[in-house]
């Protein structure tokens, strides 16, 4: 790092103390600044404190959708035999206290454990609390299964940014929810946000490439046969084939891995899309007659096509 120097007269190469916070020309000894502010974090951990515990002194970002931006104070738990009696008195009269984002606070909780286990970006959490807050605003959801409504909001969240997860996905981290559930508490955040806006929501359409690239990981397909079945499930969207996308994606990856060296069986599919052995074979059956404009021409020979066995 260089700066002017006023003693040399030039911009030279400075060393900067970190126990003095001082700044110091690096060729005639000179303090050019001193008590500097570290504005980096701090990574201290104090004697009383165990290695497990997080040192950061700093709090979360604030949180607009809180009344109090997120930054009222916790009173925690005591520690230790000092101060024992005052701190859970404290405590005491603040659970007493009503806190209007209680409720908020633990529903954020909630839709961020759900993320995180689906491996979601923090813009489709984000929007997914925007909508949780929406719908809690209208007073008109109580009674309704939480677990249900907060995968819901999820679920909304991810069509809205372009990355949809299929409701069998959201499912698995609702907490007990089921997929009927889901799907009622669906229909009725985009019945509610309609209401409030006088506008129908904007949920974002699925196509089968959507679910391609996650569903060919599952089961570690190799670069060209995932970029064979994007291309595939591409070229499927020009035919009028009546199946829902994620059928579409499932029937193609069995396609591709039927033309391949490494085979899979119709079971593996099905795990990794969650879609039916069953409807898996339908797709198939209606997919059968394209497949010939379907496949790429560099994957798949005319005469490798005809191997494939007939629906």
């Amino acid at each position: 790092m260089d700066a002017y120097c006023s003693d040399c007269k030039k911009s030279t190469e400075v060393v900067f103390d970190h126990s003095a916070g001082d700044t110091v020309c690096s060729e005639c000894g000179l303090v050019l600044e001193s008590h500097s502010i570290d504005e980096t974090s701090e990574w201290r951990t104090f004697a009383n404190e165990s290695g497990d515990n997080d040192p950061v002194r700093v709090g979360g970002p604030t949180n607009p959708l809180l009344a109090d931006g997120g930054l009222s104070t916790v009173i925690a738990k005591p520690n230790g035999a000092s101060g024992e009696f005052l701190s859970s008195s404290l405590g005491r009269w603040q659970n007493r206290g009503s806190n209007p984002d209680r409720g908020l606070i633990l529903a954020f909780k909630t839709i961020a454990t759900m993320s995180d286990r689906l491996g979601l970006v923090a813009t489709i959490k984000d929007r997914a609390n925007e909508i949780y807050k929406k719908v809690e605003d209208q007073k008109s959801s109580r009674g309704r299964n939480q677990d249900a409504l907060l995968a819901a909001c999820l679920y909304i969240a991810c069509r809205q940014e372009d990355k949809p997860r299929t409701v069998k996905e959201i499912c698995s981290v609702a907490n007990g929810a089921t997929k009927k559930e889901i799907g009622r508490a669906k229909e009725y955040i985009v019945k509610q946000l309609g209401l409030e806006t006088g506008q129908s929501v904007e949920m974002g359409t699925i196509h089968a490439g959507d679910f391609m690239r996650r569903f060919c990981s599952n089961l570690g397909m190799n670069n060209q046969a995932v970029k064979a079945a994007q291309e595939a499930v591409k070229k499927s969207e020009e035919f009028d084939i009546r199946r829902s996308p994620i059928s579409i994606a499932a029937a193609v990856i069995y396609i591709i891995t039927q033309l391949s060296d490494d085979k899979k069986p119709l079971r593996d599919i099905s795990l990794a899309t969650g879609v039916a052995e069953g409807t898996i074979r339908n797709s198939y059956k209606d997919l059968y007659p394209h497949v010939s404009k379907i496949i790429p021409n560099w994957y798949a020979k005319e005469e490798d096509l005809k191997n494939l066995c007939s629906p």
